[in-house]
């Protein structure tokens, strides 16, 4: 075990997620999430060997003191003085990073500058960034952006077919996100096959209530679904995925919704809860569909359908396909909608191996189709923490 560790955080609007990690075993020494931040019942859940304990954060509800609290509990632990740097996720760097950087005032400068990109969670995470820069004074800080691996996808994908004066002045283009997952997959796929990754014509699939695909050939990002925003693409647990736009002028005359309402109900309340009327929940998507229930049947009919296509689409992208993969939480532990997915894409010459199926779960990786397949399909577990502890360890010199 090296004796600097890794702090990575991940801010959302009400929420702080952080790890401490040993860069060189991976390694999870001590885990928090803190919930409802800026509301009067915060708290923050810290996890240490195995066991969880809630701390209240009420006199002090925002994002410094949920950073404050875990300073107190490193300090319990006497990991407080191991800590050797300190790593961020960012959402949207925009064009002006394709790759992580360590922070300094015209790097925090640009990711304010790339706010309109993703005003949600932009401003989220410079609060963490100042609070991390306020609390552990003098230690290093890396950002590692969400949209830097897609940086490498040419012009023809990234444009949207809208006057080009649009992206020339408000930097309207496709941006798409979970980058760094797709870093983290893209060189575990490889490594666990045994090849090159600049071999490979790989299409991954990132499946969580966030849920993207990108085609990767030479190692590089050749396309994306998401888009400006995370909004576009396939069918996620609450968001709309790919809707023809028309709908904001539709509902505006028929409905009387403004934008406003029409933008939050595209991204809150459709996807897999919309169609069902039920839940977000892919778990209890295919729960409810097993039992029968017309609209989670219809839900995951329709996620598991648009996903298939996305998967033809991409493979145009990546040049042809050496290997389909399955990760995030979903794409690692539905062995039902892998198999049902797969099932769509018989003409590629991907045939399923059930009992392989079954055994990749649970952050199992493995190879899920048979020998005589065409390609390979493969679920291969993410982890965007250790991608970003490895970036924050190598800029700050650890």
């Amino acid at each position: 075990m090296t004796q600097k560790l890794i702090l990575v955080l991940n801010c959302g609007s009400s929420s702080l997620k952080g790890a401490v990690l040993d860069n060189d075993s991976g390694e999870v020494l001590l885990s928090c999430l803190a919930e409802k931040l800026n509301l009067p019942d915060a708290y923050i859940t810290f996890k240490f060997n195995g066991e969880k304990r809630k701390v209240d954060l009420s006199a002090k509800p925002d994002h410094t003191g949920a950073v404050e609290a875990l300073m107190e509990e490193l300090k319990a632990h006497d990991l407080d003085s191991r800590i050797g740097a300190i790593g961020h996720r960012v959402v949207s760097g925009g064009e002006l990073y394709s790759e992580s950087i360590l922070v300094d005032d015209e790097v925090i400068a640009g990711i304010e500058k790339c706010i309109p990109l993703a005003p949600l969670h932009n401003p989220a995470h410079l609060l963490g960034l100042r609070a991390a820069q306020t609390i552990f004074k003098g230690l290093p800080n890396v950002v590692v952006f969400d949209t830097a691996f897609h940086q490498t996808m040419p012009e023809h994908a990234y444009t949207y077919a809208v006057p080009h004066e649009l992206y020339e002045k408000y930097g309207l283009r496709r941006y798409g996100a979970h980058g760094t997952s797709y870093r983290y997959v893209s060189d575990e796929t490889a490594r666990f096959l045994g090849k090159d990754k600049k071999d490979l014509r790989m299409v991954i699939a990132h499946l969580g209530n966030g849920a993207s695909i990108t085609a990767v050939a030479n190692g590089q990002s050749q396309d994306t679904s998401m888009g400006l925003t995370p909004l576009e693409g396939l069918v996620m647990g609450t968001r709309s995925g790919d809707i023809d736009p028309a709908v904001f002028s539709f509902l505006a005359e028929n409905a009387n919704m403004t934008i406003s309402q029409i933008t939050e109900m595209l991204n809150k309340k459709s996807g897999l809860l919309g169609i069902s009327g039920l839940s977000n929940d892919c778990r209890t998507i295919e729960e409810e569909a097993a039992k029968g229930h017309p609209g989670a049947k219809l839900a995951l009919e329709m996620f598991i359908y648009r996903l298939a296509k996305y998967i033809g689409s991409m493979t145009v992208a990546a040049g042809g396909l050496d290997a389909l993969v399955f990760t995030g939480g979903i794409g690692e532990n539905s062995d039902i909608i892998r198999e049902r997915v797969l099932g769509y894409l018989g003409f590629l010459g991907l045939h399923i191996d059930q009992e392989a199926n079954l055994k990749a779960r649970f952050g199992n990786a493995g190879v899920i189709t048979t020998a005589d397949s065409k390609a390979v399909a493969v679920v291969i577990p993410t982890n965007e923490e250790l991608m970003i502890a490895h970036d924050t360890a190598r800029l700050s010199g650890l």
